[in-house]
């Protein structure tokens, strides 16, 4: 059919469609925003949807479904009992741990060079959002455009909710009683404040034209174990099962550094009982719960926002705890229930509902970020994005072995599906096969078929140590091997 249009209006449509298709081009090429959401404390086998029935999760099920869990993400240790401290300054600056401990009291200056994670976002193009947990030794409030309720590394201490639950007599210690401070400090849980902020964030960011990084750091699931009743309620002591790595007390832990003056490890009774790792675990997972919640709501705005299908979620933790595995009940050790945590990303072409078993470490979310960014990434950044494995580019993992390490008291590999354990002090070694041996219950150290497998381990180890500018020397502490 022959055009009625006139050739004016013909040369007008035509810049109308090329006008369009520019708008539809800059639209597209929109980078994608980034949500961080990360807890504190939260170990690895705290999410239903992964197979771990004892505690409720619903909305992290769902970010489950809607993505992909790498189901072997650790933290690489600390040089601090608050283990928080090395894994967010890891993080924050990308470096490894004895890197980032190098450069610990110096963050700031980290700040002035503009390296840290959220200046280097800003820096491409990102509008960036804080609250809640910070633990770096700089100022959050100068690092992101906006930031609100910074947190410390804890809720104010609450005494009585050490050495509990007491083995005859009253517990005076309630969870939910607002009056003992912690989380309650201010009127508000502080799980709940942190959603609100993230809440508002996201009703902020839509107005922008930047896209936007989120860094919502939860204090919970920390201690003080404290949640509203209906959470608690929600987890009788019917309901909790003892750690099938129960034990009354480890047999290193003065050596290893985990002694009942260490504050995590004096929450709960010496020895332990299963009475008390029942109640311990009964408040963290109402906790969890509570948090999650927190989520399902941070969740549900974002949908509301219209920016869902344009954005990458990661939900991750600091490290994990101990709650009565072992006869230990913090994060300074090297078991998986410590140094392991959930890493559940879901964004734009990522794979729903998938679990992913190549070995990671939690700050490489750092570095998946800056490459979403299309920032370049600093030569220092140890850690590496995940896209090449979750694009398929990429099947094994970045890291030959994962390395941990604690003080100078501890030093651990973990490499095809083994994990030799290091203790310099007390002079001793464990090994673990974690394939057939998952809750490291036996220890094949002193079996002699098993010796090659301890030589060769410790030998990576060692080799690690160098790459990683680690000054323990274990060559020396245990010659033999």
């Amino acid at each position: 059919m022959k055009s009625t249009l006139t050739p004016s209006y013909r040369l007008l449509f035509i810049f109308a469609v090329a006008l369009c298709g520019v708008s539809l081009h800059v639209h597209a090429a929109k980078k994608p925003n980034v949500l961080f959401l990360f807890a504190d404390d939260q170990c690895f086998e705290t999410i239903r949807a992964l197979g771990h029935t004892d505690i409720d999760t619903p909305n992290l099920d769902r970010l489950v479904g809607r993505g992909t869990t790498f189901t072997r993400a650790y933290n690489m240790g600390s040089w601090s009992g608050a283990v928080c401290v090395a894994s967010r300054t890891m993080l924050i600056t990308g470096r490894s741990v004895w890197n980032a401990e190098s450069i610990y009291k110096a963050t700031d200056k980290e700040r002035q060079a503009g390296v840290l994670w959220p200046q280097l976002m800003s820096q491409a193009g990102y509008r960036t959002y804080f609250t809640g947990k910070w633990h770096i030794q700089t100022d959050a409030a100068k690092c992101f455009d906006v930031a609100r309720h910074i947190r410390a590394g804890m809720p104010k201490d609450t005494p009585s909710s050490y050495n509990r639950p007491p083995a005859t007599g009253a517990d005076t210690w309630s969870p939910y009683d607002t009056s003992l401070g912690g989380f309650w400090e201010g009127g508000k849980h502080w799980s709940e404040v942190a959603a609100d902020d993230a809440v508002d964030f996201l009703g902020e960011a839509k107005q922008q034209a930047k896209p936007f990084f989120m860094y919502i750091a939860f204090n919970a699931p920390h201690d003080p174990r404290q949640s509203p009743k209906e959470y608690v309620d929600k987890y009788p002591l019917s309901r909790i099962a003892v750690p099938k790595s129960f034990l009354p007390e480890y047999p290193h832990k003065e050596a290893i550094g985990c002694s009942p003056s260490l504050r995590d490890e004096k929450l709960g009774p010496f020895p332990r009982t299963e009475q008390a790792v029942k109640v311990h675990r009964q408040e963290y997972y109402a906790l969890i719960t509570h948090l999650d919640a927190q989520i399902g709501r941070i969740l549900d705005a974002l949908d509301r926002s219209g920016q869902a299908d344009n954005t990458w979620i990661f939900f991750t933790a600091d490290h994990g705890l101990a709650l009565g595995h072992h006869g230990l009940f913090g994060k300074q050790n090297m078991y998986d229930h410590s140094v392991r945590v959930p890493f559940v990303v879901a964004g734009p072409g990522v794979a729903k509902n998938r679990r992913h078993d190549a070995a990671i470490y939690l700050q490489d979310a750092m570095a998946t970020a800056l490459d979403l960014a299309a920032a370049p990434k600093p030569a220092h950044v140890f850690f590496h994005s995940l896209r090449p494995l979750l694009d398929g580019k990429q099947r094994q993992s970045s890291y030959e072995s994962v390395y941990g390490g604690y003080l100078q008291l501890q030093r651990a590999i973990t490499h095809d599906g083994w994990k030799l354990i290091a203790y310099p002090k007390a002079g001793v070694v464990r090994l673990y096969h974690l394939a057939k041996d998952p809750l490291e219950m036996t220890d094949l150290a002193a079996d002699p078929k098993h010796a090659q497998q301890k030589r060769e381990l410790f030998t990576r180890l060692v080799a690690l140590q160098k790459s990683l500018a680690d000054k323990v020397d274990l060559a020396a502490v245990f010659p033999k091997l």
